[in-house]
């Protein structure tokens, strides 16, 4: 629909472009003032977006020190930043939108949800992170091999894994996958499914895409989903019994390892009462955007931002504050990088 809608109102962008292309010049200049004494420019106020891909709490907690480290590499690139307000959306929707309107400078979030905002936010860097013991298609190959483990190698891309949970319903079709038979449509149909929003491609996209593939259908196909406002909630439901299976990224039962027995009610490992029912294809890793609106952004603060990000990502405290979102570093990304996640796009919107 957003295409369609561009499509037709191509003769009123290309005038706005033409109208707006001054203004955009002087936002910049007003919102970036120079230090007289330092040399460096002034940027008042920089906010940073994240997606709810964790608990919100958990999330602001973790990048607090962000906002020193960050603060600190623009300094040395020319920056001096007066404040950087860091928010979690309430959706990954939320994020996009505010990415375009220019209420959010910077954007951590996934491929997917970029592509669907790509009008609005320029893409600057593609996080990598730890690779997994365990880098198969075939789901029986994680059941026999957990544990999952990280591992030193660093890659730019992830899978989405189809987990069961300790349900009835959840073990009974886990039992046909580690026993080597194929699950029928009807099986899944009968489970209850735990999924993100439409942008999340762990959480949704690519589920759908395993989905067709192999069944010819969607997740609005399926009888029975629940919508869950992020990874966590989705455990939670799952260690209950609310739902028998989730989709998710490949490495978050180890992220929710602890807390499957100490906040979600279970006795038993994870390990032990979860199993994988479907792995698939692989994901692009998230990015680093920033606003096209956004007063503040020109390409040369694109360009320090792109290497403070870059050199926090090779420090230790660094590492560790994007540790939140498996992140251990980033490289320099390109658009075309994410013509995959389009396609998958289209092919999610074709089906709705």
């Amino acid at each position: 629909m957003k295409k369609f809608i561009s499509k037709m109102l191509v003769g009123v962008t290309a005038m706005s472009l033409l109208v707006g292309c001054g203004s955009d010049a002087t936002k910049t200049e007003t919102a970036q003032t120079t230090d007289a004494e330092s040399g460096n420019v002034k940027i008042d106020k920089l906010t940073i977006g994240f997606v709810p891909s964790r608990e919100p709490d958990e999330i602001v907690t973790a990048t607090e020190p962000l906002k020193e480290l960050l603060t600190n590499e623009l300094a040395g690139l020319g920056y001096d930043i007066g404040e950087v307000d860091i928010t979690v959306g309430t959706s990954f929707e939320a994020v996009g939108e505010g990415l375009s309107a220019g209420t959010i400078d910077v954007g951590l979030i996934p491929g997917g949800t970029y592509v669907l905002y790509d009008d609005g936010c320029d893409v600057l860097l593609t996080a990598t992170r730890d690779g997994l013991s365990i880098e198969s298609d075939n789901a029986k190959d994680w059941n026999d091999n957990k544990p999952t483990e990280a591992t030193t190698e660093q890659v730019t891309y992830y899978r989405a894994l189809i987990i069961a949970g300790p349900s009835e319903a959840g073990q009974a079709v886990a039992e046909k996958v580690n026993n080597g038979e194929e699950l029928t449509w009807e099986d899944l149909d009968g489970l209850n499914w735990s999924v993100m929003n439409s942008s999340s491609p762990a959480g949704y996209i690519y589920p759908s895409l395993w989905l067709q593939d192999n069944y010819g259908k969607h997740i609005t196909d399926l009888s029975h989903t629940a919508l869950s406002d992020n990874y966590g909630t989705a455990f939670s439901r799952l260690a209950s019994g609310q739902v028998d299976v989730l989709v998710t990224y490949a490495d978050a039962r180890r992220d929710n390892e602890d807390k499957w027995t100490s906040e979600y009610g279970r006795s038993a490992s994870i390990w032990d009462e979860t199993n994988v029912i479907g792995v698939t294809d692989g994901i692009y890793n998230d990015t680093i955007s920033v606003s096209k609106s956004s007063p503040i952004m020109d390409d040369a603060f694109k360009a320090a931002l792109s290497q403070a990000f870059i050199n926090i990502g090779n420090t230790d405290a660094g590492k560790e504050v994007i540790a939140i979102y498996s992140h251990n570093g980033y490289v320099e990304a390109n658009s075309e990088d994410y013509d995959s996640e389009r396609k998958a796009q289209e092919l999610i919107m074709s089906l709705q």
